[in-house]
């Protein structure tokens, strides 16, 4: 039975001439933690060249409208002497693109400003000095909100005139007797009215001062265009320099961080770390290659590890996959991590998952409709979020619903499609019938017995799943020498016997006509009695004192206790996968539900039927059964053996994060 990857702490003495190879090195392998996370080290690292000129660089990208990098797409590199210079040269540039263009900005800012006001006064054209000593007239011309102009005349009313200067309202003249000028002053300010100072002698633009404006403003707005065009240019012709160079300043401030927080000397560096043995040998020999043999390298068994004897630190716990077992891992980590040493239970998670998921969701046409999406997800040609690393999933459960629809007859939810090929392969075996494996009830005593026989299938399904997790458990126990949690307890072997022979004895009596023996009942107490009792039997067989921690009237009273535990847990364990055969009833019904529907609507009407009825069954009820195959997984499976978790194997490795 396969365990967990073994592990070696790695301990290296490099020279700080090396240091920047062999961390790029660990890096691109990314498979060799720290024995200190990184991550989790105090202090920031100090300030460094490369943060400073990838963080500049990341502005000048942004500048350019060039898109952002989601990740490396170019083997890990160290920046150069020339990347610098090429970096600094592209900064500079991209800066004095972005310094003209805001020259240009407010050049032709002002240049709008003066042509908007000189409009406003584009009809004046006797000098304002014989309007203003008029004796009987007072004038204000200024500036208010254009939205606020209508207001304002409707207030004025008939005491004066409000006139405006320019094509927008924003410039406007108010003229009033003298005797209402306190009233025009007291509603210009209620209206926000600012007073624009014109000259004496102003009498109205010169001649062509207009049309000169117009063709300044024209003239700003075409170089700013040509700024533009300059910049898309630039972004255009140097695209892939920037994300080059981006690329290896990342890689330059990610391993000047790190080697800000090793342990050093004037002269050599110190790393420690956890490495898969398997990779030992190999991983050593290139860095010996790698630095010319000036690196001392040191290995050291989990067991011999100062700290992870103390119970200080625990080993990181990694497993090695191929991809289809491997998109199952973050299951088994979103529950907790299996202790260092233990056996990896991702093979059987993988296995029960597309099993359950598919008796849960047999239908040949939805089935096939999440296995073309695995397909395309693993193709990268749709692309859904980060889920396209579960494509795997995808596809297995996908071949499982399309094998339990091939049972079932059910394709697209309706049996017709598959009717032939049922009628072939039951006709090889006896008389034809329209499905291999009829789900839907019909009501007579031969369609109850089957569906009887289907519940049962579910809860044998279930009992292989406990005592796979029964058989882990003990297995675990026994590998990290807790002798006593092994043999006795409700997930040690006492509980898995009580557990087995209770179900045997079971069967026998349900279906062999068994009568009930004294050895039955003596097997199961004993049993019960181990298993109800298994904290101070663990503690006598581990060698410990006291045996009672908290006296014998307590311990009765929790093995009393426990014993109810014991049948009540174990009897919902089994019970929990009648659901599985509920659900495999329930999309059954729900099929033929629209396959009624359809024909109802007729032949148009049921094909909208079909597709929007399949449609909902695929994305609400998928949604559904795999909730409920996750669930199955994490109480009846998991909480067989995952009593303590261990610490996830968290690599070094490279990855592009843009500094803000």
């Amino acid at each position: 039975m396969a365990k967990t990857t073994p592990m070696r702490l790695i301990e290296l003495m490099v020279h700080k001439e090396d240091i920047k190879m062999v961390l790029k090195y660990l890096g691109t392998l990314g498979e060799f933690q720290f024995q200190h996370n990184v991550n989790d080290w105090n202090g920031d690292a100090e300030e460094n060249k490369e943060k400073e000129i990838f963080s500049r660089l990341e502005k000048s990208r942004s500048s350019l409208g060039i898109p952002e990098l989601k990740g490396f797409n170019e083997d890990p590199d160290l920046p150069s002497e020339e990347d610098f210079d090429l970096a600094l040269k592209i900064i500079n540039a991209v800066e004095a693109i972005e310094k003209q263009e805001i020259d240009a900005k407010t050049k032709l800012s002002g240049i709008e400003k003066t042509y908007t006001e000189s409009q406003s006064f584009a009809n004046l054209k006797v000098p304002y000095s014989e309007l203003e000593n008029l004796s009987f007239l007072t004038m204000r011309i200024g500036r208010i909100d254009p939205k606020n102009y209508d207001s304002l005349k409707s207030s004025f009313g008939t005491q004066g005139v409000i006139a405006p200067l320019g094509n927008d309202s924003s410039t406007i003249l108010a003229v009033c007797t003298k005797k209402s000028r306190s009233e025009m002053d007291r509603l210009l300010k209620k209206y926000d009215f600012a007073e624009v100072k014109v000259s004496k002698d102003f009498k109205g633009l010169p001649e062509g001062t207009l049309e000169t404006l117009e063709k300044d403003v024209k003239n700003a707005r075409s170089e700013l265009q040509m700024i533009d065009e300059q910049r898309k240019n630039y972004a255009q012709t140097h695209e892939k320099l920037i994300l080059h160079l981006l690329q290896v300043f990342s890689v330059g401030v990610q391993i000047t961080e790190v080697q800000d927080k090793l342990e050093s000397t004037q002269l050599v560096y110190r790393i420690t770390g956890w490495l898969p043995s398997y990779l030992v040998k190999e991983t050593l020999a290139d860095i010996e290659k790698l630095t010319g043999d000036r690196t001392g390298a040191r290995q050291y068994l989990p067991e011999e590890v100062e700290s992870v004897i103390n119970g200080e630190e625990k080993v990181p716990v990694r497993m090695h996959h191929g991809k289809l077992v491997k998109s199952f891992e973050r299951m088994i980590f979103s529950y907790g991590s299996p202790l260092y040493g233990t056996v990896d239970p991702t093979p059987f998670v993988a296995l029960f998952f597309t099993m359950l998921f598919g008796i849960m969701f047999g239908d040949a046409g939805q089935g096939l409709c999440f296995l073309v999406a695995g397909i395309l997800m693993a193709l990268n040609v749709i692309k859904v979020g980060g889920w396209n690393k579960f494509a795997p999933i995808f596809i297995a459960i996908g071949c499982s619903s399309m094998i339990m629809g091939l049972l079932t007859g059910e394709f697209f939810a309706t049996e017709k499609v598959l009717e032939p090929f049922s009628m072939w392969v039951t006709g090889l075996f006896g008389e034809p019938r329209p499905s291999i494996l009829p789900m839907m009830p019909t009501g007579d005593s031969e369609s109850i017995k089957r569906m009887f026989l289907f519940f049962g299938f579910s809860v044998a399904v279930g009992f292989v799943i406990n005592t796979c997790g029964l058989v882990i458990n003990i297995i675990n126990q026994f590998s990290l020498k807790r002798i006593g949690k092994a043999l006795f307890g409700k997930t040690g072997i006492s509980g898995a016997v009580f557990f087995w022979y209770v179900v045997v004895f079971a069967v026998r009596l349900a279906f062999f006509k068994h009568s009930p023996a004294v050895y039955d009942w003596v097997i199961i107490g004993v049993s019960l009695f181990l298993t109800a009792f298994g904290g101070p039997l663990s503690r006598l067989v581990d060698g410990k004192h006291p045996l009672f921690e908290e006296g014998i009237g307590t311990a009765i009273i929790e093995g009393v206790v426990e014993v109810l535990e014991v049948v009540s847990s174990y009897l919902s364990n089994s019970v929990s996968f009648l659901r599985v055969g509920a659900f495999a009833l329930a999309h059954a019904v729900l099929g033929f539900i629209i396959a009624t529907m359809s024909e109802i609507a007729g032949p148009i009407g049921g094909i909208f039927v079909l597709i929007i009825g399949n449609a909902i069954v695929v994305v609400l009820e998928g949604m559904i059964v795999a909730i409920q195959v996750i669930r199955l997984q994490y109480y009846e499976f998991f909480s067989k053996f995952f009593s303590e978790t261990g610490a996830e194997f968290r690599p070094f490795r490279f990855e592009y994060n843009p500094i803000d």
